[in-house]
C-alpha cells in the first residue's frame, strides 16, 4: 500500500471512529431525555395520553440515522488486504 493510500485509509478510519463515538454520545443523551420526559409525564399526568412517545419517536429517527452513518456504511469502503488479514485473525481467535 502506498503512503498516500495508507494516509487516506487512516483518515477514513479516524472519521469512522469519531462517528461511532458521536453515536454513543447520542444514545446516552437519547436514553437520558427519554427517561426525563417519561418521568415528567408520570409525575404530572399518569394514565393520560403518553405524549413522550413523540419525543422518543423523533429522537429515535435521529438515533437510527446517526447509527447508520456510524456503523451502516462500512460496505461503502473497498476491502483491503489489511481488512482480510484482520478478519482472518478474528476468525482464528473464535475457533
Amino acid at each position: 500500500m502506498t503512503k498516500g493510500a495508507n494516509d487516506d485509509m487512516r483518515e477514513f478510519a479516524r472519521q469512522q471512529l469519531k462517528k461511532k463515538q458521536g453515536f454513543k454520545t447520542y444514545l446516552a443523551v437519547y436514553v437520558g431525555v427519554t427517561g426525563l420526559v417519561t418521568a415528567i409525564w408520570f409525575l404530572t399526568s399518569p394514565g393520560s395520553y403518553f405524549w413522550p412517545i413523540w419525543v422518543i419517536f423523533g429522537m429515535g429517527i435521529g438515533a437510527v440515522a446517526t447509527g447508520l452513518d456510524a456503523y451502516g456504511n462500512s460496505w461503502l469502503k473497498p476491502i483491503t488486504e489489511a481488512d482480510v488479514d484482520a478478519e482472518v485473525e478474528r476468525l482464528g481467535r473464535r475457533g
